[in-house]
């Protein structure tokens, strides 16, 4: 079983250890999805039985969450593979579909906050996990109090979309929790999401990254796939793939390193760095690659309820309510052209471009976070 450990150094860090004679390698990835199928549906019965600490969500959710969480039936929770905290605040109402949805544990979350007059759609590929989802559709919607469930299930792969007949524009948000590394061919998946999501939508995710790309013996390792390693997309991919999908500015909300803290295996990985991340991307029209600056302003004037104080747009900006900020035209389109509109006092217009907007943070997409402020638990 793995072990978390904490150390002086690096008390907040993850840290993975398991047994290198448990990684079985394979010439080709003809079967990966047969693969994870296998992994997720039979050898894991519940989260213990991951090998690895890299689908842990180790930051604790916010309160509103909790509460929710509070309300998921315990079976649900055990089978729950997440890396992140992969619903986004403001969303009642919102019609949400969640990419590689597992046991439902998040679509059932997003059920509870988006309340009777939103939905939610969970697809997955695996039928034991869906077995279970659809187990407690009567039960959350007892829990909740509502009069229909809200939250429906569909087999399929996140690579064929296509073929589940999903209206195009139709989504307001689209979740995933550490399932976009198990797909091949990534560049479809964002692409397939940006077609599913209305203009103004978001796609709100955690998932694995690495500072480098994953060589292919590595790539062919179907426990490693599994444990959310071999698939892990290196950043500066991830970024050029967001943007010929159609979300040209990439917002990194939370990162958090994963370490691994075994000597043959970090020989196996050589110095290859993994992180968990969450990302938004908005489909918005007319978002530059760079931000710049037309001296305009905002100022959060409060009405989410959860948050109340201050909203986190990214990990680059923390906008405390009553207070003006100067931003790039990014961010204003971010916030303008979103369901973010009525929280927010717009200042400024187009008419002046005063060159590049230098408040947005440097070229690296992970801010190396505070150790002191990073949380421990897996939820």
């Amino acid at each position: 079983m793995p072990t978390k450990r904490q150390n002086k150094n690096q008390k907040h860090l993850i840290f993975i250890e398991f047994k290198v004679e448990n990684i079985l390698t394979h010439n080709n990835m003809k079967d990966i999805h047969q693969e994870v199928q296998d992994y997720y549906g039979t050898q894991l019965t519940k989260s213990e039985d991951l090998k690895t600490n890299a689908c842990c969500t180790v930051s604790k959710p916010p309160k509103y969450m909790l509460e929710a969480i509070k309300l998921i039936a315990d079976e649900v929770q055990a089978k729950y593979y997440g890396c992140g905290l992969t619903i986004p605040s403001a969303i009642e109402g919102l019609k949400i579909l969640d990419f590689g949805s597992g046991s439902g544990r998040d679509c059932y979350i997003a059920g509870k906050l988006v309340g009777e007059n939103g939905y939610v759609i969970g697809v997955d590929m695996t039928e034991e996990q869906l077995d279970l989802a659809n187990k407690y559709i009567d039960y959350h919607q007892e829990k909740f109090g509502y009069k229909y469930s809200n939250v429906k299930f569909l087999k399929g792969n996140i690579e064929e979309l296509d073929s589940l007949n999903l209206e195009e524009g139709s989504f307001d948000l689209i979740i995933s929790n550490c399932v976009v590394n198990l797909a091949k061919d990534k560049l479809k998946v964002l692409r397939d999401a940006y077609k599913l999501l209305k203009p103004g939508g978001e796609m709100y995710f955690s998932d694995v990254y690495s500072d480098r790309r994953i060589p292919t013996e590595l790539q062919s390792d179907s426990m490693l796939w599994g444990e959310c390693l071999s698939g892990a997309l290196y950043w500066n991919d991830f970024l050029n793939y967001s943007k010929q999908a159609g979300f040209t500015d990439p917002r990194a909300v939370e990162d958090k390193p994963i370490t691994i803290e075994n000597e043959i295996v970090i020989e196996r990985v050589k110095d290859i760095q993994f992180y968990s991340v969450t990302y938004r991307l908005f489909k918005i029209e007319g978002l530059e690659s760079d931000c710049e600056d037309y001296g305009q302003a905002v100022e959060y004037i409060g009405g989410i309820k959860e948050n109340e104080n201050a909203f986190l747009l990214d990990n680059h900006h923390n906008f405390p309510k009553g207070k003006i900020m100067s931003v790039c035209g990014n961010t204003y389109k971010m916030l303008f052209d979103t369901r973010f509109k009525k929280y927010f006092k717009f200042y400024g217009s187009w008419d002046t471009h005063y060159g590049i907007f230098e408040g947005c943070g440097g070229n690296m997409p992970f801010t190396t976070s505070n150790p002191d402020t990073l949380g421990s638990s897996c939820c």
